[in-house]
């Protein structure tokens, strides 16, 4: 595989970075790994980096994104916080991502039985913890359709509350960071929302909340956000 350079970025739509995502995982399900010499790309990145993607995910050690999508360095920003939150520091660095370095794709990147999000729906209170959970909880409120066992030990319910926190941080993103707003809109970038399955590896990838602005999307609008 080649070493991302500024060109081969440049060349890059946020359509065919979603692709570039979807191929890497299948080849992880399918344990096919693509060929790499990661010694030489690190000395061919020593100088600068142009990744194609920017995703944000959970701490949880079974979700790496480098791996899950078969990529190698210099392809894709990675930023690791427990539950798939954000916040202002977070917004900051996918901001640099995107309008500096160049990264087309941002993905929201939530996983199966997520201790983050298990912790919320048991209202855990340690620490500075609580606060990162108190995050959380307007997806755990949000979430309607189970009225019985609101906790962490109905597996339902926590999925049910990881999918409705990675629609409402793609929402979050878009909402709260005009530079990614505007580059969203002007096709420059695109956002999507996802969840990664521990047991099997494979990321599905939520259609309703795909932002991407391009002739595959002829109706395309930010405002019909749905979370």
């Amino acid at each position: 595989m080649k070493t991302l350079n500024k060109e081969l970025q440049s060349s890059i739509s946020p359509r065919k970075a979603l692709e570039i995502l979807k191929e890497g995982n299948n080849r992880f399900i399918n344990n096919l790994k693509a060929h790499r010499n990661l010694l030489e790309q690190a000395n061919e990145t020593r100088d600068g980096q142009w990744p194609f993607a920017t995703i944000l995910s959970c701490i949880d050690s079974r979700t790496s994104a480098e791996l899950i999508f078969d990529q190698g360095l210099g392809d894709v920003f990675s930023v690791r916080i427990a539950g798939n939150i954000v916040n202002t520091d977070i917004l900051g660095s996918m901001e640099f991502a995107c309008k500096v370095a160049g990264s087309k794709l941002i993905v929201v990147l939530g996983h199966t039985k997520c201790g983050a999000v298990k912790g919320a729906c048991d209202h855990v209170e340690m620490g500075n913890l609580t606060e990162l959970l108190s995050k959380i909880q307007p997806a755990v409120y949000q979430e309607k359709t189970i009225t019985e066992n609101r906790t962490s030990s109905n597996a339902t319910f926590v999925e049910n509350v990881a999918e409705i926190n990675v629609k409402r941080n793609v929402k979050n993103i878009i909402e709260r960071s005009f530079v990614l707003e505007q580059m969203i809109e002007n096709g420059e970038i695109g956002i999507v929302g996802a969840m990664h399955n521990i047991e099997t590896g494979e990321v599905s990838f939520y259609n309703d909340v795909t932002f991407i602005n391009d002739e595959q999307n002829p109706n395309f609008s930010i405002n019909d956000l749905k979370y």
